[in-house]
């Protein structure tokens, strides 16, 4: 419901209000200034209404331009989350939603360049056309004032030989504002979510256009070619008193309105909003080589089937938590980029570990250097950790965890520091049963987490503690031969897809039925509900926690968490 979102979601929320009603209060303002400011007067003559656009827009793209660095300047992040620590953990939650705010300044960046842009060509269409004008009015007698003397153009153009093309590809505002919007519209089109997930290399190095984008950012406004009246001259003839005059100008004029208006260019600002997250960004990218300098150990190396490489790994000083991922370099393959991997050990280890899928051009070269390079391990560098630790799972005294494909890989985490907290006596522990629910299309890709679960499912058999999970898969996509197996090996005692005592469930689970079970299991508990996966699954499991709890405070409850990872 709409109330619980804004519950555990209230600081998003705000951030959310105060960045529309930023962005809202200065095009308004701006558009209003320049609408109403005398100042702009004899512009406005010219321009009509598509200045105020053009400048609004323009306020509002500095605004987003300088946001747009700071979500992805993950240190800062950490060390944010670090400080307030002391905060609730819904707010260091909302934290980890850096990228999807990062997307949004993305897209409204890209709105407001529309608007900017489409602005402009009216502003120069309407400068050309004032340029060529021979009917005396005044944007005509506006357009000759260059003739005058340098200081009295208003106009930018000056021949009449122009077109809005030329203006585009010759001047200073016209080329970076092309460049600017060509870089712009390649990194919003390449960090689409397929190119992402098939083709990283092109979102990654596409994305480097940033650089062009900021230092043709900083040079757009310099040339100043849109002009206003300057306050001496507003003082010596103001446009309410003198703007007639200046279409039936005499020769030997001797009124207070015979001196020619005086013009000046806005100065350019776009560089005061974007420094300092510029700096800080720059600051940024030097404590991640600094840190990326810091050895690595490879430990072990595990190949498991369907191409997935696991490693385990040392370094100096690494501390991490449930739920957090790093992100790791290959320097053989390529020295400049990094990608994200969820951490698949748990912190009670002396090692950290991550299982890497072929997956793209670079993990299947990753995995193809760890298998050729057998006695000298190619050099990993690692970032990290990052994102907020998933404690929450060890609040509930029973946990329902639900992982839906790659999802499932911030459980492997999750379930072995559990068992290990469990193993342990560890006061911090509530948890007395857990419920694992594995949904996926093949367990192919996944066999490395079949033996991660068998050797939990050994470890609690021979602890005498072999109820403290049940655990359920469910194959969504299978094919006839899968099916045909199944029924030859019907009474086995492990499954035949995953060789666990678990059997395999074909098809999707029935929601309402599982939490009717797990409601009459545990009459008086508070459920935890946990999903890693899609947003279609989240809306299902919300709305059956919503149904099986009971109103009745004594009795069973279930609380919905989606983790983000």
């Amino acid at each position: 419901t709409m109330g619980n979102w804004l519950v555990n979601h209230w600081f998003s929320a705000a951030v959310l209000a105060a960045w529309l009603g930023i962005n809202i209060f200065l095009f308004t303002y701006y558009f209003l200034f320049f609408n109403l400011d005398e100042r702009y007067f004899y512009t406005r003559t010219i321009l009509r209404s598509a200045l105020a656009w053009a400048r609004a827009s323009a306020k509002c793209l500095n605004f987003n331009s300088m946001l747009i660095l700071l979500p992805v300047c993950r240190n800062l992040l950490s060390f944010l989350r670090g400080t307030c620590s002391c905060c609730r953990r819904t707010l260091r939650k909302q934290l980890d939603h850096n990228l999807t705010f990062h997307k949004l300044v993305a897209y409204a960046l890209a709105l407001l360049t529309a608007v900017h842009t489409i602005a402009h060509l009216f502003n120069l269409e309407r400068y050309n056309h004032s340029q060529q004008a021979t009917d005396g009015s005044l944007p005509a007698v506006l357009s000759k004032m260059h003739l005058q003397g340098s200081n009295k153009w208003l106009n930018p153009i000056h021949s009449n030989q122009t077109t809005v093309e030329y203006v585009a590809f010759t001047t200073i505002p016209g080329l970076t504002g092309v460049i600017i919007t060509l870089a712009l519209i390649l990194m919003v089109t390449s960090s689409t979510e397929f190119i992402r997930r098939n083709y990283f290399e092109v979102f990654w190095y596409t994305h480097h256009l940033f650089l062009i984008y900021f230092a043709g950012l900083v040079i757009h406004g310099i040339a100043g070619l849109v002009r206003g009246q300057t306050e001496e001259s507003m003082e010596e003839v103001h446009p309410h008193r003198c703007a007639e005059y200046l279409m039936h100008k005499d020769k030997n004029c001797s009124h207070d309105c015979c001196k020619d208006p005086e013009f000046g260019s806005i100065p350019a600002e776009s560089w005061k909003w974007v420094l300092a997250p510029v700096l800080l960004y720059i600051f940024e990218r030097i404590l991640r080589v600094w840190r990326a300098r810091q050895k690595v150990v490879v430990t072990k190396v595990v190949m498991h089937p369907a191409r997935v490489l696991e490693l385990q790994m040392q370094k100096k000083g690494f501390c991490m938590e449930v739920g957090q991922y790093i992100f790791v370099n290959c320097p053989a393959i390529s020295l400049l980029e990094w990608h994200p991997f969820t951490l698949t050990s748990a912190p009670e280890e002396d090692f950290f570990s991550i299982h890497i899928r072929a997956a793209g051009d670079w993990t299947e070269r990753l995995i193809d250097t760890f298998q050729q390079q057998k006695l000298e391990k190619p050099r990993i560098e690692v970032d990290g950790p990052f994102g907020t630790a998933s404690e929450d799972v060890f609040q509930y005294e029973v946990a329902m965890l639900v992982g839906a494909g790659i999802g499932v890989t911030p459980f492997a985490s999750i379930l072995k520091s559990i068992w290990y907290k469990f193993q342990q006596a560890d006061q911090t522990l509530k948890t007395k049963k857990i419920y694992f629910y594995w949904l996926c299309r093949d367990t192919g890709a996944f066999a490395w987490f079949n033996d991660l679960l068998a050797s939990l499912e050994q470890k609690m058999a021979e602890s005498g503690k072999a109820d403290f999970l049940t655990y359920r898969l469910f194959l969504t996509g299978w094919d006839t031969s899968i099916a045909n197996n199944v029924a030859l090996h019907f009474d086995t005692a492990t499954d035949t897809v995953t060789g666990l005592r678990h059997k395999t469930i074909f098809g999707r689970p029935m929601w309402n039925s599982e939490f009717a079970a797990v409601a009459a299991a545990h009459p008086r508990s508070v459920v935890g509900v946990f999903l890693c996966g899609p947003g279609a699954l989240a809306k299902t499991l919300q709305k059956s926690c919503h149904q099986h709890s009971s109103m009745d405070p004594r009795k069973v409850k279930f609380y919905f968490n989606k983790e983000n990872f």
